[in-house]
């Protein structure tokens, strides 16, 4: 082939910026906004039962009671983000999120929020987000031609790390003029969240989306997003080594504890701790965004997770501010790493007509890996103290990457995220 043909129209589309693409603009500003207001939400809500109960269980009931919606609508959620407009069904989810903000707001307001109604409504939240998020992540490829998908992950990630630092640090210094204050914010990010998915347009060469017209449902369709990814073993893999990890590895569901027990910094420093990792994972995702992992993806997952659980361990054992910190950086780079080839394997190697099916499914395990977690680490907090709960998890977390080395050859070896 000669080295001066002309450039096929795929290699034209990954040599321009994601920033030309509105529609890509748009989606990136609405993950913003609807991040940095549940970031904000978490920071105050945490707070907020951990000053109401002092009970580490308490922060772990916390992430039980949001993953039980995702459990619970899992099948339902991705048949309806493949037949039906995902950007209405993210733009209904992201107004949910806004009214239960803006509920929390009032109780604080009035006095009468308490323990239970507090779970009662971040049950709400969670349904909110059992649509939203496995929507929005199955919207993207119907954005974005797939050459530039695995850019687009990326930059969509940063987007979502970006919204971390921001959203917990903004969310513990408003703490200060009371959570009324933190809530009503985000039941405002929540709304323009909203807003800017009613603008999004899909650009024509983009990847065909779902059939408007929606068709019923059926057993076979609503759990065929099970069924493809038992059939694909790389794919299980990806998805099963995240969750496993993060669940053991969820040491930031007790970091309202080390800020107010150990480390002794009050709610701007536990907003600080929050952001801390999203540091990390900021950075790779930029650098990401431009310089594609070139070779051995698979490898390079594997270690990531490694650091991850390492990072956890010495988050654990750490008794100084700026120490906890930088672990907590090191830990969100390379989980980072993980959630950038991860994403963008299951994501080009299912079709779009199931990526709103198998993008639920993934994101229960995700809820599982991340409120799951929560609950885990409360639990093993309330039995062993919170620093042992936190080493145990760490090295868990390595002993399930070396057993998923042995159990998922493939993935391993995966080479290069290319589209089928």
């Amino acid at each position: 082939m000669s080295s001066t043909s002309t450039p096929t129209s795929g290699q034209a589309e990954a040599g321009q910026l994601l920033r030309h693409h509105t529609a890509f603009k748009l989606f990136w500003g609405a993950s913003v906004a609807s991040t940095i207001a549940l970031q904000m939400q978490i920071v105050a809500v945490g707070w907020q039962v951990y000053q109401l109960t002092h009970s580490a269980f308490d922060l772990g009931i916390v992430g039980l009671v949001q993953f039980i919606p995702s459990l619970i609508l899992v099948f339902v959620v991705g048949h309806v983000a493949d037949k039906h407009d995902r950007r209405n069904v993210a733009r209904l989810s992201a107004l949910v999120e806004a009214l239960a903000a803006a509920t929390l707001a009032l109780g604080s307001i009035g006095g009468w929020l308490n323990r239970d109604i507090i779970f009662c409504i971040v049950f709400v939240i969670g349904a909110g987000r059992a649509f939203s998020k496995p929507t929005m992540s199955a919207m993207l490829p119907s954005l974005m031609p797939p050459s530039l998908l695995p850019r687009a992950v990326a930059g969509s990630a940063s987007a979502t790390q970006f919204a971390i630092i921001i959203g917990p640090a903004v969310g513990g210094f408003l703490y200060v003029a009371g959570p009324a204050v933190v809530y009503a914010s985000s039941c405002v990010l929540f709304a323009l969240c909203s807003l800017m998915l009613s603008l999004i347009r899909r650009p024509p060469s983009a990847t065909p989306a779902p059939a408007a017209k929606p068709t019923g449902a059926s057993l076979s369709s609503v759990f065929a997003g099970l069924a493809f990814i038992r059939s694909k073993p790389a794919i299980f893999g990806a998805i099963s080594l995240d969750m496993f990890a993060v669940l053991l590895g969820g040491a930031t569901a007790l970091l309202p504890v080390y800020a107010h027990d150990i480390l002794q910094t009050g709610s701007v420093g536990l907003g600080l701790l929050r952001s801390a990792p999203a540091v990390g994972a900021l950075t790779v995702a930029l650098f990401l965004a431009r310089n594609p992992l070139r070779g051995r993806v698979g490898r390079t997952m594997f270690i990531a997770v490694g650091v991850f659980g390492l990072a956890t361990i010495v988050f654990g054992l750490s008794r100084s501010f700026a120490l906890s910190l930088l672990a907590l950086v090191v830990l969100g780079a390379s989980d980072m790493i993980s959630v950038v080839v991860r994403s963008s394997f299951v994501q080009l190697e299912t079709p779009d007509n199931m990526r709103g099916r198998v993008s639920a499914v993934n994101s229960v395990f995700i809820g599982t890996s991340n409120q799951l977690g929560e609950f885990e680490s409360g639990l093993t907090a309330a039995w062993f103290g919170a620093v042992p709960a936190v080493l145990i998890g760490g090295i868990g977390t390595i002993l399930i990457v070396l057993l998923w080395v042995h159990l998922f050859p493939a993935l391993y070896r995966v080479d290069r995220l290319v589209s089928k």
